[in-house]
């Protein structure tokens, strides 16, 4: 059997595919048009993105995207990236589900080839504006706690267990008493936040270069369980 004739490339990286594609621009064509209007009618493609209902699910999403997610633009849609350690099967199972109760749409989840990561994505339009995440690289940008979620505790702990699930360890050394509840992040305002936000809940925590850090032993038992970390 024959290879197929587009296999392995993209209408970017095929040259006669890409010269169709730009002359089509251009020229304003949609070829694509009649077919999508009727998917819309028949609903299999969403035609209106609603605002995202506000609760814990959609506060721990935010928190795990801010922490080990991407979202990327596209001229007609949004990509939504989470990525995670191929072994971590709870964790995937656990965000895969999460996002498909949160976009009511199924995400895939695949293995990258060349590292045990594996990534859950979906694509869907004005996803970066409803979720209230910039697009793009986060490092240098400020990122600010919805309101929504600081006048609601409940919302506060699933925000942090996202955060902490996704950046987060829980270390002990029983021999010296050490006990460690950390959040880690290259982002000094995400820092901040998770400090404050820890401070507002009673907690002792200090900052120091890029991880905030908790470490009196009844404070690290208290908020390991309170955000039920690790536990799915």
């Amino acid at each position: 059997m024959s290879s197929n004739w587009s296999k392995g490339f993209t209408k970017e990286t095929h040259p006669s595919v890409r010269k169709i594609s730009e002359t089509m621009k251009r020229r304003k064509i949609d070829n694509f048009c009649q077919w999508r209007k009727k998917m819309k009618r028949l609903g299999i493609i969403k035609s209106t993105y609603p605002p995202l209902k506000k609760n814990g699910d959609l506060a721990e999403l935010i928190g795990v995207i801010l922490g080990d997610g991407h979202i990327g633009k596209f001229p007609r849609t949004d990509v939504l990236m989470i990525l995670s350690h191929g072994d971590a099967l709870e964790f995937i199972n656990r965000y895969a589900k999460l996002v498909e109760k949160i976009f009511d749409k199924k995400p895939t989840v695949s293995k990258r080839t060349n590292s045990n990561c594996t990534t859950i994505t979906i694509y869907q339009k004005q996803i970066s504006k409803r979720l209230g995440i910039p697009s793009g690289a986060r490092k240098k940008k400020k990122i600010h706690v919805p309101r929504w979620i600081l006048n609601n505790e409940d919302y506060i702990l699933r925000y942090l267990r996202g955060l902490y699930e996704a950046e987060g360890c829980h270390c002990i050394h029983r021999p010296t008493s050490t006990y460690k509840f950390i959040f880690n992040n290259r982002n000094r305002s995400l820092l901040k936040n998770v400090h404050r936000l820890l401070i507002a809940l009673g907690y002792r925590p200090n900052t120091s270069g890029y991880k905030v850090q908790i470490s009196r032993k009844k404070e690290v038992e208290e908020i390991r369980k309170l955000l039920q970390f690790r536990k799915y």
